[in-house]
């Protein structure tokens, strides 16, 4: 796999484990055009990546993602005319979309301020570990945009309520660690020195688990808002039922037998 030039990339060989880690510590891991491609490209192609079950996105230095920087993007904006406006939000909604259609784990390792854009690239992973310094703010109000960007009204109410994101989003206040994770923006709060380490042990965790029966959940966890009860369980069943046919199921059953751990297919 090509190495991508404006973050660091590793795989982890023996976990399986991939670490995407945003590198502009002195800019809050601001984003540039660069890295919004390139992250939108990276989480394309790490669905189907050979040798990767589960990811961990952090930052270096004391933030996670502090959003757009204004003068590599906000400042650019104003010379392009409605296409070009266009053509900018419809990448950074693609790469939230990527995130989403990633079928492997995406664990949001929190490590400092998360803010603007870093806000829902947060809140589209599929597990957040915070430290305790990790404040976080859909910023876009204060600006004079919709705090719906990027897929954010779709799915902060997701995972904090209606209300709660009305709030959040209409405020653009910075919510901290705590509360955060009192309100399930947050599955957990570690200090920040442990930040990574928990979030990778996770995603090494889940790596171990059935990759085919991951992807399934995860695809299910956003499709089925779509459904109505009994279309989601008629889709359930369906599903199930293939997975009982998959040699997983099978390989579950005989490790429980023999009282030893599964192995699943990679």
């Amino acid at each position: 796999m090509t190495q991508p030039r404006s973050f660091k990339f590793e795989v982890d060989p023996a976990t399986r484990v991939a670490r995407i880690t945003l590198n502009r510590p002195d800019r809050l891991n601001a984003l540039t055009f660069e890295v919004y491609a390139e992250l939108r490209d990276l989480f394309a192609r790490l669905d189907t990546e050979p040798g990767v079950a589960a990811i961990v996105l952090t930052g270096s230095g004391r933030a996670f993602c502090s959003g757009g920087d204004v003068e590599d993007i906000i400042g650019a904006l104003f010379s392009r005319d409605s296409a070009g406006l266009r053509e900018f939000t419809r990448m950074t909604c693609d790469l939230i979309l990527n995130i989403r259609h990633c079928r492997r784990p995406v664990i949001a390792a929190l490590n400092g301020t998360v803010a603007g854009a870093g806000a829902v690239i947060a809140a589209a992973c599929d597990i957040r570990i915070a430290s305790e310094t990790a404040k976080i703010a859909f910023l876009f109000v204060r600006v004079g945009l919709s705090g719906a960007d990027m897929g954010a009204s779709w799915l902060l109410p997701r995972l904090v309520g209606h209300g709660r994101a009305t709030e959040i989003l209409m405020t653009g206040d910075f919510v901290d660690a705590r509360r955060a994770h009192e309100i399930g923006l947050y599955n957990a709060v570690v200090p920040v020195e442990r930040v990574v380490e928990e979030a990778t042990a996770l995603a090494a965790r889940l790596a171990r688990g059935p990759a085919e029966a991951l992807a399934v959940t995860k695809h299910a966890l956003d499709a089925e808002w779509a459904l109505d009860f009994e279309t989601a369980l008629g889709n359930e069943a369906d599903v199930q039922a293939a997975l009982m046919e998959r040699p997983d199921f099978r390989e579950a059953y005989e490790a429980f037998m023999a009282k030893r751990e599964p192995k699943f297919q990679a």
